[in-house]
């Protein structure tokens, strides 16, 4: 088969690889019908990641058609229509078991496009299948499903919930990329008071007025704090949330929060970031991180098939199976081309 294979950072290549086999009881082989790619392939390709090495098959979302499966999985048959998660969950450690999916004991977690071959590929291997795809809902287009496989359960649990968005709060999300637009779209379902959107490309600050931000705010020609300040009686937001995963953005989201606020980084970080505790101690804030643990994708889904969600839209283009490197490219220069995601499809 063909898949698209890092070969270390700047470096990678869809190439001839070997097809993935069943390896352990509870594997299945999924035909990727529906692939896309994340913000953390790209962190993966700067070499932020270091766990990634040479050789891994990327991605970790997908849309696909099981094809075999292992001997001990019982709820998936072969032709099934299902999400690959970007979480895999032996279901039985302590911290599955608790729905912290994502710090798997047993083997899962973040593996797809990680620490195992991943989902940017025409065929992968999912372990844990059981309790690591989900049935796709009648009627829902498989790419809006696809936007379940990651960003928007990342968005919801990470920002929105870690970040305890409730009715009236003013809420700040510092990168209108992908994960900045699905936290935009998941603090909506809380009614917040306002959502005030910062970033430096106008293409997305117009995506995030479009997925329901209230002020949008280009912080290289505007200063984010003032407007907030003057938006808050002087105070800061309720809630922000970096979505970006570089140093000035982690630090600008703690400087926008007011005494007592909550800040929920979400955006993956490869360099060191400065937190002044000199300056912070004092303020009452409360400062989250995470990896997401995919346990609100049920309910997403839910969401979706109900009409709840409009996961199409974060759709801006498409592209064949064979055009990886074309879509890394546009998707790459998201502030030139307007992507927010691409999908490629058999």
């Amino acid at each position: 088969m063909r898949a698209l294979v890092y070969h270390g950072p700047g470096s990678k290549a869809w190439q001839e690889v070997p097809k993935p086999q069943v390896v352990d009881d509870g594997d299945a082989v999924v035909r990727v019908d529906a692939v896309t790619i994340c913000g953390t392939d790209l962190h993966i390709l700067k070499g932020d990641v270091p766990a990634v090495t040479g050789g891994r098959i990327l991605g970790h979302e997908a849309v696909g058609t099981v094809e075999t499966t292992g001997p001990g999985v019982r709820t998936l048959e072969p032709g099934d229509k299902v999400l690959v998660s970007c979480i895999t969950s032996c279901g039985t450690c302590r911290f599955c078991r608790e729905g912290r999916y994502g710090q798997c004991l047993g083997g899962g977690g973040w593996i797809l496009g990680h620490k195992i071959d991943g989902t940017q590929a025409e065929y992968v291997r999912v372990p844990f299948a059981d309790t690591s795809v989900h049935r796709l809902p009648d009627g829902v287009p498989a790419e809006d499903v696809l936007m379940l496989a990651d960003i928007l359960p990342t968005g919801y649990e990470v920002g929105v919930l870690n970040g305890h968005v409730t009715p009236g709060d003013v809420v700040a999300v510092v990168g209108a990329g992908p994960i900045g637009l699905s936290t935009i779209m998941g603090a909506r379902l809380f009614s917040p008071s306002r959502i005030i959107a910062i970033d430096l490309a106008d293409t997305r600050l117009e995506a995030a007025k479009q997925f329901g931000a209230d002020v949008m705010v280009n912080n290289s020609r505007e200063d984010p704090a003032a407007i907030i300040r003057d938006l808050t009686g002087g105070l800061g937001a309720d809630v922000t949330v970096e979505a970006v995963g570089v140093p000035n953005a982690f630090e600008l989201a703690v400087a926008l929060a007011r005494p007592g606020g909550r800040i929920a980084n979400i955006g993956v970080h490869g360099k060191p970031a400065t937190l002044h505790l000199e300056e912070q101690w004092i303020r009452n804030i409360t400062i989250t991180t995470g990896l997401v643990d995919t346990f609100s994708t049920p309910t997403l889904l839910r969401l979706l098939a109900g009409g709840q969600l409009d996961a199409g839209r974060f759709v801006t283009h498409r592209f064949g199976l064979d055009d990886f490197p074309k879509a890394y490219e546009v998707f790459a220069d998201a502030a030139d081309t307007g992507a927010l995601k691409v999908v490629l499809t058999r």
